[in-house]
């Protein structure tokens, strides 16, 4: 009985994070997939204000990446915008997010950390990349035409001796209890460098944004 109470206090926090330029209609989805799957209780969209991986000269400000990401969640409940990387200064590295993520919440808070596929590959050039792996649980998201499959070999050699397979072998777990999950979504082969492309030479962005964004991306001539 006790553990049952336990259990029930628990929070699940998805941290969503990358540079939202802009927001589409494939994170929206990918989001309420996993958030239903794994049973979040919140997801936090987290716009990275000075990325380190990213130096596009049409990363548009992070205020307006972050009103957008505002506008594009209005609506749902679940899913809350974050502008915790926009006050820090400095480079925006996931692992100083997770660690303050983690001190806010608090032990009670079980945290998720959404990434696609594409990014996990590349994990091992993050900042402190090792220690990511202690602060949350991974979510793995597939990226068109390809499933996201639970594979040993994808995962940074630094740490690869310290997880093992979950049952079913659709992810792993470390030896602190943090596990690595590969999860499907609904294959929308959507990108935000196509939208800013295609916004760029004047062409329709509809039903790829929230109808909000895309009037935000006219109003401001964002990307052209």
């Amino acid at each position: 009985m006790k553990r049952a109470v336990v259990e029930e206090d628990r929070v699940r926090v998805g941290v969503f994070g990358g540079t939202f330029n802009p927001i589409h209609i494939a994170h929206l989805r990918a989001a309420e997939e996993v958030a239903e799957h794994f049973r979040l209780d919140r997801v936090l969209f987290v716009p990275s204000a000075n990325p380190p991986h990213k130096t596009a000269r049409d990363l548009a400000p992070a205020s307006q990446r972050l009103a957008m990401v505002r506008m594009a969640i209005a609506g749902n409940p679940r899913f809350r915008a974050s502008s915790l990387e926009l006050r820090r200064r400095g480079w925006s590295y996931s692992v100083d997010t997770l660690r303050a993520l983690r001190q806010r919440l608090g032990p009670r808070a079980d945290l998720y950390f959404i990434l696609g596929q594409d990014a996990f590959r590349e994990i091992d050039t993050w900042h402190e990349y090792e220690q990511l792996f202690w602060l949350a649980h991974f979510v793995v998201t597939s990226r068109p035409p390809h499933g996201a499959k639970a594979e040993k070999s994808l995962l940074p050699v630094a740490v690869r001796s310290r997880f093992c397979y979950l049952p079913g072998r659709r992810g792993f777990v470390n030896d602190r209890g943090y596990r690595i999950h590969f999860y499907d979504v609904t294959a929308l082969d959507i990108s935000s460098s196509d939208i800013r492309a295609r916004a760029a030479r004047g062409a329709s962005i509809r039903y790829l944004v929230p109808p909000g964004v895309r009037d935000y991306i006219a109003r401001h001539r964002l990307y052209r």
